[in-house]
């Protein structure tokens, strides 16, 4: 053994305690020992936590809420409190609660992917899609600060603005937004795309689209993805129509009930429909064929009476007993005042409609071209 080698183990032997890394990088003591590090109790107390929460029934999804701010946070999580829990924690602790569930890295690696501060939601009640919708309530726009870099294009439209005359115009020009005075108002002269998508947004173009309420950061708690029923769904799966999703059911249900009715198609949806039809044209027939029956006596006096008031009205009063000659002035005087209703509801309507005609012929050319 070498002087130096003498030399260090007297070190090691007057400072045992003294803390060292070996090759590998591991911290060790004096004595060559490697040290175990030491959790925190917080940490091991969160992973429990997502373990729990990630061996639960239910749809266990993840949300970014960076941007957020703490107000902000806390009003979103008291409205949602009673349909989905919310659990903020890092990557690295929901990494290792995933494994302890024994579910696959893969699926939790794809929904943390597009969040950089992450947040377990977990709700038994709903759904993917009801997760989704309530989750896009919570988005909100704010203001632009220096280093954003820009979601989409942002435009800056022509036209005035609520602002009086003053330094404002030179600030707006300052910053790309051409300006001047108009009529005693400040004025946008042109619509002007005064940053690009992904550029960054400097300091003063933020406060001036701000005083223009322009708030193009976007914040809430934006979904990445929900694992549900061991099936994964990101957040572009989940983003549907659901008014016209149900539109388009609701008429594809009539049509096809009305199909299933014009081609005589019983179940138990259709059978009572189509039975109803057929006792309607089976009653009608036996009228045309003057059947008498319970069914068809009513309807078959009804037309008789109608025939013997029509051709009693082209006899001579002479020839008519009491009964006839008023039931024909009754008859007489229900068409009159039908008549004078109606020739009034067409004088009222008659100005209108002339104005219309011109349009809706115009209108019809567009239905018929697209």
């Amino acid at each position: 053994m070498g002087e130096g080698d003498w030399q260090a183990r007297a070190w090691r032997g007057k400072y045992p305690l003294l803390l060292r890394q070996d090759l590998d990088g591991a911290l060790c003591q004096g004595g060559g020992d490697r040290l175990i590090p030491k959790v925190a109790g917080w940490k091991k107390g969160r992973v429990s936590e997502l373990a729990e929460i990630f061996g639960r029934e239910g749809s266990i999804a993840v949300i970014d809420v960076s941007g957020v701010p703490a107000s902000n946070m806390i009003d979103m999580r008291n409205t949602l409190r009673d349909r989905m829990s919310i659990t903020m924690a890092k990557k690295s602790l929901m990494r290792i609660a995933w494994l302890e569930a024994g579910h696959s890295t893969d699926d939790l690696e794809a929904l943390l992917e597009g969040a950089d501060q992450p947040c377990v939601v977990h709700s038994e009640a709903m759904n993917a899609f009801e997760i989704f919708s309530e989750l896009e309530k919570t988005r909100q726009g704010r203001a632009a600060k220096e280093g954003d870099r820009a979601p989409v294009d942002i435009v800056v439209e022509q036209g005035p603005t609520g602002f009086g005359p003053g330094p404002i115009v030179g600030e707006f020009n300052a910053v790309g937004i051409p300006a001047k005075i108009e009529k005693g108002k400040v004025a946008i002269q042109r619509t002007t795309t005064v940053v690009k998508e992904g550029e960054e947004i400097s300091a003063d173009l933020g406060i001036m689209l701000s005083k223009l309420d322009i708030n193009p950061i976007e914040i809430g708690m934006i979904l990445t993805g929900v694992i549900e029923n061991g099936f994964m769904f990101v957040a572009s799966d989940l983003d549907l129509d659901l008014d016209g999703f149900r539109s388009d059911i609701i008429n594809a249900t009539s049509g096809a009930f009305n199909l299933a009715c014009e081609i005589r198609w019983f179940s138990s949806t259709t059978t009572p429909t189509l039975i109803s039809k057929a006792s309607s044209d089976a009653i009608a027939v036996a009228v045309e064929a003057s059947i008498v029956n319970d069914t068809t006596s009513a309807f078959l006096l009804t037309q008789a009476r109608l025939r013997a008031l029509s051709l009693a009205g082209q006899l001579d009063s002479s020839a008519l007993d009491d009964e006839l000659l008023a039931a024909l002035g009754a008859a007489s005087q229900s068409a009159e005042v039908a008549s004078s209703e109606a020739t009034s509801s067409e004088e009222a309507t008659e100005a209108p409609a002339e104005e219309e005609e011109e349009g809706a012929e115009f209108e019809g050319l567009g239905d018929l071209f697209g």
